[in-house]
């Protein structure tokens, strides 16, 4: 996001937080009326751009918003979307980006809320690395033609009872509501967002095989003086690495495999 979008979205987050700071909100029921909300606006393209027009006062935005969404969501939710309004936006599509953001926020805070939020991260850690060893289900789940009733009865079948049900909201919300996102972007998306609730950052680490608890906890300690800030993360094992680890923290790749030094032995040879 750009400039007045990026203000915009940090207001709305400072809102958010200041909402579900109080326990009386029910943080999951305000993530189901924030997500409705957004398949409106993402909907009614008409609509969204009069709530973003940059000609209209704010305080007539957010009128107009109160007198749509009064009676369909809750006042929490309303008030939230009417301060949301009355903001500057650079496209109109980053309002409903922010309210999709806003909703998995509030949903994560519900896990938090409910000392699950750890085992929320890596429920969606660990379906995203399903989704990348399956062809088949990638392609059912990313299925341009399917309804997305199908896909929604899919994933319930495959996480029903399984899996928290915080994380098969957010990923059936993922996966019948792409928006024009891929489902891996929208996967990390949401686990940048599940560290964000503790100020943690992510870091996906790839080994050959599963890492101790000793070496886990070395490892984040080691990750954390680097970086200056909590790490949480998020373990995946790979035979193909032959050993060492690789540890990836959002673009940057710290690269100790086995297999990434008989590549660069290869290359210095070939050269």
């Amino acid at each position: 996001m750009r400039g007045a979008s990026r203000e915009a979205l940090a207001a709305a987050r400072e809102s958010l937080d200041a909402l579900t700071d109080n326990t009386s909100v029910d943080a999951a029921k305000l993530a189901e009326e924030l997500a409705s909300v957004t398949a409106l606006l993402h909907r009614e393209v008409s609509l969204r751009r009069v709530l973003t027009d940059p000609a209209q006062s704010g305080e007539a935005k957010a009128e107009l918003a109160g007198r749509l969404l009064t009676g369909q969501v809750g006042g929490v939710a309303v008030d939230l979307i009417s301060g949301m309004v009355r903001s500057r936006w650079s496209r109109s599509r980053d309002l409903v980006d922010s309210l999709e953001e806003l909703a998995a926020a509030a949903d994560l805070t519900a896990a938090q809320r409910a000392g699950v939020l750890d085992g929320v991260e890596d429920e969606l850690f660990r379906f995203g690395r399903i989704v990348a060893s399956s062809t088949g289900l990638r392609s059912a789940l990313t299925d341009k033609s399917a309804p997305a009733s199908a896909k929604g009865a899919l994933l319930r079948s495959l996480l029903g009872g399984k899996a928290n049900p915080i994380s098969e909201r957010l990923v059936v919300r993922l996966v019948t509501e792409p928006r024009g996102r891929s489902l891996e972007a929208g996967l990390e998306s949401l686990s940048r967002l599940a560290a964000a609730r503790r100020d943690r950052t992510v870091a996906v680490v790839t080994s050959a095989a599963p890492l101790t608890e000793q070496q886990k906890q070395r490892l984040g300690a080691g990750l954390a003086r680097i970086y200056g800030r909590e790490m949480h993360l998020n373990l995946d094992v790979d035979p193909e690495v032959l050993g060492g680890i690789q540890v990836r923290v959002g673009d940057e790749i710290i690269n100790g495999t086995i297999a990434e030094r008989l590549d660069e032995a290869t290359r210095r040879m070939a050269g």
